[in-house]
């Protein structure tokens, strides 16, 4: 079976650049190299050479000691004898998407799933975990549930009257000016009040997996105030495809 040639250490016999720490966020970068996919095509056999180019990929995974044996990386047979870190392609539709898992194999028949990446149209990404998406979703919604309690709260505040300049001839006998109960008017905001004050903070998210590191900004959100707090950053919608950066 043919294979892309490996990576070599260099001339000089030094081994590659330390890559990111395993499990590290890069939800907001994506990897493509053009020269590669001019010069092999992007299917089962071949997609695990491409993905071993990427920043994504950890070079002390048993597939890299597979690779190094001139075996195929993910080649089952061998592979599931095996335990520590490895990829396993878990979903094919030739020649767009590939979906590759990250996760530990502790005997043949236990694995742990960690992390899942995905090969579309020749670019790499990291999937977000989901625990990060509920949480960014349901952080949005509190956020204008919020806003919408504040601003119909400062709305009620300012109605006196209701003009009624612009009514049909017919309601002529209807007095120009209605009037509002402000004992009911008080008792509404106060209600709109003290619902929002009984909103509840952004739920915290599940523990991550076994050697994720969450990103700093994720943290840093954390430690606002929910008042202040912009809406959280959505990782599908804000971090898709079409806004990551390119390595």
């Amino acid at each position: 079976m043919a294979t892309t040639p490996m990576v070599p250490p260099n001339a000089e016999g030094i081994a590659p650049a330390a890559p990111p720490l395993p499990g590290t966020d890069m939800t907001s970068i994506c990897f493509r190299d053009q020269l590669w996919l001019n010069t092999y095509p992007l299917d089962r056999n071949l997609v695990f050479d491409y993905f071993a180019l990427s920043p994504f990929y950890d070079w002390t995974c048993n597939n890299e000691q597979l690779r190094a044996r001139a075996i195929h990386p993910l080649d089952f047979s061998h592979i599931s004898k095996m335990t520590g870190l490895e990829y396993t392609l878990s979903e094919v539709m030739e020649p767009n998407l590939f979906v590759i898992r990250k996760q530990k194999r502790d005997s043949p028949e236990k694995v742990t799933p960690m992390l899942t990446y995905y090969v579309l149209d020749g670019s790499i990404y990291q999937a977000p975990q989901l625990c990060n998406v509920f949480a960014a979703r349901l952080g949005r919604a509190l956020y204008h549930i919020s806003k919408a309690f504040g601003t119909a709260s400062s709305k009620l505040e300012k109605i006196g009257y209701v003009d009624s300049e612009n009514d049909s001839p017919a309601s002529e006998t209807k007095p120009a000016k209605e009037t509002i109960d402000f004992k009911e008017l008080k008792r509404v905001d106060h209600i709109l009040a003290s619902l929002q004050r009984k909103l509840p903070p952004v739920p915290p998210p599940p523990p991550f997996p076994e050697g994720y590191t969450p990103s700093s900004t994720s943290e840093a959100c954390e430690n606002q105030q929910p008042q202040t707090q912009p809406p959280p950053i959505d990782p599908i919608i804000d971090q898709g495809p079409s806004k990551r950066m390119k390595v």
